[in-house]
């Protein structure tokens, strides 16, 4: 594990300055952005999502990112993941990633862990988190993830995209459906996901939202909800969705 940042949990003048134009934002005004300092979020994934999901918590001025990805950065990943450039190629995404949020935000602790999530070690890797935002391109690892995140009682904010189309919603254990109860088996995936590198943006931006009026504590969440875009029509549609009472990971004989 390695740090970046000094990882203070007091808000400085220098916060306070660069801060200001978002804790006006907040009801709660500076309680707000001192929730945000010292809060905690997991990024599970350093690509397209994780990306900018990554970025905008570091600007916004999280007290403690950690971020989980075992890949390398590969030229296919440039069109989206901005964290990357041409000169990382090779690298650790953990690493990548690391480097350029400790430039944005030396006041943020930044933990790149580069690992695999697997039902081993899920819930160790995501305990004492606040929020765990899905920057996963498959369904097999955020059920992992869910599955840690019911257990533990984190809000985990799901975010999907293919082709132009995207998905958002957050999930609040014991409140909301998990995700479990939306993808009840994993459907096959193409070997390589197309998408238009603007996508994961605009949903890592949302999910991002989400996880800071989470955190500060207003405003109402996509919890019980699920956000569709669909980039073509630029159209956004919301859903509402349930728990399922039989489902495996938070149904009633769960609860």
């Amino acid at each position: 594990m390695i740090a970046a940042g000094k990882g203070t949990t007091m808000l400085t003048p220098y916060d306070l300055e660069r801060d200001r134009r978002q804790l006006s934002c907040f009801p709660t005004g500076r309680e707000g952005q001192e929730r945000i300092r010292k809060a905690h979020i997991v990024i599970a994934g350093a690509g397209g999502l994780g990306s900018p999901a990554a970025l905008y918590l570091t600007a916004a001025g999280i007290g403690r990112l950690t971020i989980i990805d075992d890949d390398h950065v590969s030229l296919t990943n440039l069109n989206r993941q901005i964290l990357h450039y041409d000169g990382d190629l090779g690298a650790a995404k953990v690493s990548s990633a690391a480097t350029k949020l400790g430039l944005l935000n030396p006041s943020v602790q930044i933990q790149p862990l580069k690992q695999r999530i697997t039902e081993e070690n899920a819930a160790a890797l995501l305990d004492g988190a606040h929020v765990v935002i899905d920057g996963m391109d498959n369904f097999a690892t955020r059920l992992i993830l869910n599955q840690a995140c019911v257990k533990l009682k984190i809000p985990f904010i799901h975010g999907g995209v293919h082709g132009l189309m995207g998905q958002v919603t957050t999930i609040i254990p014991g409140e909301t459906p998990c995700f479990a109860c939306l993808c009840r088996e994993i459907p096959e995936q193409d070997k390589e996901i197309p998408v238009l590198g603007p996508l994961p943006g605009m949903i890592a931006c949302i999910q991002v939202t989400e996880a800071i009026k989470y955190i500060a504590g207003f405003g109402e969440l996509l919890a019980n909800r699920m956000l569709f875009i669909d980039g073509t029509d630029m159209v956004f549609s919301t859903f509402d969705i349930e728990r399922l009472q039989t489902c495996p990971v938070c149904g009633d004989q769960h609860r």
